[in-house]
């Protein structure tokens, strides 16, 4: 027997009640996303609720997001491919050019810096125009020229062994992997710590246990809770007397053991200690701690804590915390044991 349909004014009201209820649904859970590690909301931010109310299902990451640049910037070194021969309709495919140069695991990238040329009206004959260059010291890329009278777009590839960074604290030094094709700008930010002397301010003060929720691989144990606790350590990367600029959103994959992330727009990240598909695809991921090198995070969440609430959730805070130091490595090191690559 067939359906009677329903009166076509009954149908349309009907339809803007289930889209209303769709945009709040979505509000909510964006906000619960956002903000549920800040620990500056307080009683400031109502919209703070459990991680229980965001719903599981499948957590696929987003392609493609990983060929990124930083828009009116020009990076200098020596070219391995002439632009003025060597012509793109996108910095995608610029970027791209330079990651097939960099695909092998047999050590340094031949290519690790492209600059585009992508504003028809600016670029005028030079549009489309893909440098592929090779710095001396990728970790302290040549500037030529930054500002909005800049008309290229450049980005940085680390290969293998290239672009890892050290957490130095009282504890070991967490080595992490940098993903500058992924987030530019927050790697750009870690690069200018590293000629810092001092971190004076950058720290760990929050650290939570994997508890019964996820196993010591970082999977989460079925019909297990999502926390409290979180699985985490969080911490601060703001040297103090340094103006810190808001990060701009950039790739956000799925959250898996060993991502070290933002906290929306920084300076407060963490760096994971499960695979937290939940969280789905809501924080900027700018490096990956070497697999080797968990073990450090793991001693730093053992430390004595006590409880604090949060905007009515439960965080466990470091009784003292832990100061870092963000310094560059002095020689190359293996990168085949990463948690996360950023592709």
């Amino acid at each position: 027997m067939g359906r009677r349909l329903n009166d076509p004014e009954h149908s349309r009201f009907a339809s803007l009640i289930l889209l209303s209820v769709a945009l709040l649904s979505c509000v909510l859970v964006y906000a619960v996303v956002a903000t549920f590690l800040n620990p500056n909301v307080g009683s400031h931010d109502s919209s703070f609720e459990s991680l229980e109310m965001v719903a599981s299902g499948d957590f696929g990451e987003k392609k493609d997001e990983c060929c990124r640049g930083i828009e009116n910037l020009e990076l200098w070194g020596p070219a391995v491919k002439w632009g003025s021969e060597f012509k793109f309709n996108s910095s995608v495919e610029c970027c791209q050019a330079c990651k097939t140069m960099c695909s092998g695991n047999d050590g340094p990238c031949l290519c690790d810096t492209w600059v585009f040329c992508g504003n028809k009206e600016a670029c005028g004959s030079r549009f489309g125009e893909c440098w592929l260059k090779k710095q001396k010291d990728p970790l302290s890329p040549d500037r030529q020229d930054a500002g909005k009278s800049v008309i290229w777009t450049s980005g940085l590839i680390f290969g293998k062994g290239e672009g890892i960074v050290g957490m130095e604290t009282e504890y070991g030094t967490l080595h992490i992997k940098l993903f500058p094709d992924c987030a530019p700008y927050s790697v750009a930010y870690i690069l200018e710590l590293l000629t810092m002397r001092h971190c004076v301010g950058c720290q760990f003060y929050r650290a939570e246990s994997r508890g019964q929720s996820w196993d010591s691989e970082g999977n989460h144990i079925k019909d297990a809770p999502y926390g409290p606790p979180f699985a985490l350590i969080q911490g601060i990367l703001e040297a103090q007397g340094t103006p810190f600029n808001k990060m701009p959103t950039e790739a956000c994959p799925t959250i898996r053991r060993g991502s070290v992330a933002w906290i929306g727009s920084g300076p407060e990240f963490f760096i994971s200690l499960a695979n937290h598909g939940e969280w789905k695809n809501s924080y900027t991921v700018f490096g990956s701690v070497l697999l080797e090198d968990m073990e450090v995070a793991e001693k730093i969440v053992q430390l004595p804590t006590k409880s604090d609430v949060w905007n009515n959730i439960n965080v466990s805070v470091l009784e003292k915390p832990v100061p870092l130091i963000v310094r560059r490595m002095k020689k190359s090191l293996g990168d085949l044991n990463s948690n996360v690559k950023p592709e």
